[in-house]
């Protein structure tokens, strides 16, 4: 089959493409015939050698993907050939990555693709919806009229949290950096995007919610303002932290816990299957309902995936602002 794999750690340059051998699912494996894979940042810190993992040699890169499966192992119990599937938690703890023709890997990390949902919809929405619903759900306990901020919303994970708060009935607020972005945002039913080039963000949270304060705030940027953070929020405000590994920003302690707030850190890939399957039991719901949309940002050929993860890489390190939504990839 062919696969996008990497020998050793470095730059997009160091990524192939070529034939590798097609694997044989065994015990609860499922394999699945590649429709869509999507790229986060993670895959880029990983094929980076940024975040230190034992990789197998060679290594696939790719964490999302979607597709049809072709074969089960003998312990599987919850799909069959023919099943359309998506899932993520692949390409990282030892696990080979999505970025090929075929993906062998345990049916625990797998749901079932609503109908009418395409392959790259699918693939899009995993990583960043699991993430997404973890923040808002387990974490943050968010409640129906509540008010969620979130920087940049028309990112990955941004996309989520704020389609996701809507979904359940709560009032979420954004940054955006383009008038394009704002409208896009406002479509959903987002009520006030804020231009985080031009628009004082702090006076527009305080505005927005009347100085009453925020009761989620969900930090995807890489280095957090905790001074701007704990201003704006509302007594037993919730806070929620998944970016920025080397981040270590000041903290108003004593600003923080007068307000009686709470802090809440983790990292998607930590969730064991049963969290994670109850995150994706609500997200295909929600994909049915079209309550949640997926906005993919560019496509790429699985030959191009080395300039996929410039791309994203470029956007993601270096701020160049050419990226709305998702990278896919399509074998």
């Amino acid at each position: 089959m062919k696969a996008a794999y990497l020998e050793t750690t470095g730059g997009p340059e160091v990524l192939r493409v070529g034939d590798l051998p097609q694997p044989t699912p065994a015990g609860d494996e499922i394999l699945i015939k590649v429709g869509a894979a999507a790229l986060n940042p993670i895959d880029t810190y990983i094929r980076a050698g940024a975040v230190a993992m034992q990789l197998p040699r060679p290594f696939i890169t790719g964490t999302d993907v979607a597709g049809t499966v072709t074969a089960v192992g003998p312990s599987v119990k919850r799909f069959k050939p023919g099943d359309r599937v998506w899932g993520s938690n692949q390409g990282l703890l030892g696990r080979q990555g999505t970025c090929a023709e075929y993906v062998c890997a345990s049916e625990t990390w797998f749901y079932p693709t609503p109908a009418g949902v395409a392959d790259p919809e699918a693939a899009a929405v995993a990583l960043v919806g699991i993430t997404a619903h973890l923040g808002l759900f387990r974490c943050a306990h968010l409640k129906p009229g509540e008010t969620v901020f979130v920087n940049g919303g028309t990112g990955g994970v941004g996309s989520m949290v704020v389609q996701m708060a809507l979904a359940v009935g709560a009032r979420p607020i954004t940054t955006v950096g383009t008038p394009a972005k704002a409208n896009l945002v406002l479509s959903w039913g987002v009520e006030r995007a804020l231009n985080y080039t031009t628009d004082d963000v702090v006076a527009g949270i305080k505005d927005f919610t009347k100085s009453a304060g925020l009761n989620v705030w969900y930090e995807t940027q890489r280095e957090p303002d905790f001074v701007k953070m704990v201003d704006v929020m509302a007594r037993r405000g919730r806070m929620i932290v998944m970016a920025g590994r080397q981040a270590q920003p000041t903290f108003p302690v004593g600003p923080f816990y007068v307000k009686d707030l709470s802090l809440h850190g983790f990292a998607m890939f930590n969730a064991p299957p049963d969290e994670q399957r109850a995150c994706a039991d609500d997200i295909n719901r929600w994909l049915s309902e079209k309550k949640l949309r997926v906005h993919i940002g560019k496509t790429f050929r699985l030959d191009e995936t080395a300039a996929a993860h410039q791309f994203l890489e470029d956007n993601t390190l270096k701020k160049a602002g050419t990226l709305t939504g998702k990278v896919v990839i399509v074998p």
